[in-house]
């Protein structure tokens, strides 16, 4: 295969996965709504309870809305590429992944292709979250809009690549939106998305840890320091670390026949 190749096959994926989200635009709206909820209206209510202090990467104090931003940015992209995982693995027996599967180009290649498509898109509705978010006084500094770029390209991967792990292996995919929402919330509550981990700290030692030893934790890090053009370099290194070995399962996990429609199995 020649790079020319690769490359029309990557460009096709990403052109199809942004038609695809232009077709379903209640799915952007939808995305948009839980995060504006917790900025607006959780925010709001919070506001007098969690009180934050200085802490890094913040110069001075700070509203509840400007520490809950970043940790908001990963909540759609973690909603997201639990989605795009289901629509993923239903492409695969129905749709597009079924034809793509079947093409010389390595299997690894196009699912990678596609997770990327995917963390893409979700960093599309990212962008339009913190331009909202602007106008409830997040405002980083205008250079933090691109230094995060990557903070949330990473984030998209490891994302998209747990989900394709879980909709690989569970055989039923009626069964998916119950283990999905096991592993969502979990990741999201033990985290620093919504509260300082000193705070945590406070509360429950053991819950502290289990929120060290979140990577969703490092993700939501690693975008607040980049947001705010300052380098958590421990935030970053398990950021890449964990994306790289959920990848590697991801794709070397992948099997075309594994998981079954309940409904499409009866109908056969």
């Amino acid at each position: 295969m020649r790079l020319a190749q690769y490359w029309h096959c990557f460009l096709g994926i990403q052109v199809r996965e942004w038609l695809r989200f232009w077709q379903q635009r209640t799915r952007f709206a939808s995305a948009l709504v839980r995060p504006l909820l917790w900025l607006v209206v959780f925010a709001a209510g919070f506001r007098a309870v969690l009180g934050v202090s200085i802490i890094p990467p913040y110069a001075t104090y700070i509203t509840y809305e400007t520490y809950i931003a970043p940790g908001l940015c990963g909540m759609i992209i973690l909603f997201n590429s639990m989605q795009g995982a289901l629509s993923m693995v239903y492409d695969r027996e129905l749709g597009s992944m079924r034809v793509l599967l079947m093409s010389p180009l390595p299997r690894p290649f196009l699912l990678v292709t596609k997770l990327l498509a995917m963390g893409v898109v979700s960093i599309g509705q990212v962008y339009v979250f913190l331009f909202i978010a602007y106008f409830f006084d997040v405002e980083p500094p205008p250079l933090g809009y691109l230094a995060v770029f990557p903070a949330l390209l990473l984030t998209a991967l490891m994302l998209g690549a747990l989900g394709l792990i879980i909709a690989t292996w569970v055989k039923q995919l009626e069964n998916f939106a119950g283990v999905m929402n096991f592993v969502i919330f979990p990741m999201f509550f033990l985290s620093s998305a919504l509260y300082p981990l000193w705070k945590m700290q406070d509360a429950s030692p053991v819950l502290y840890w289990i929120c060290q030893i979140n990577p969703f934790t490092h993700a939501v890090e690693a975008i607040r320091f980049a947001l705010y053009l300052q380098w958590n370099s421990v935030a970053f290194g398990v950021l890449v670390g964990v994306t790289g070995v959920l990848a590697l399962i991801a794709t070397a996990g992948f099997r075309p026949q594994r998981t079954r429609i309940v409904g499409a199995r009866a109908a056969g």
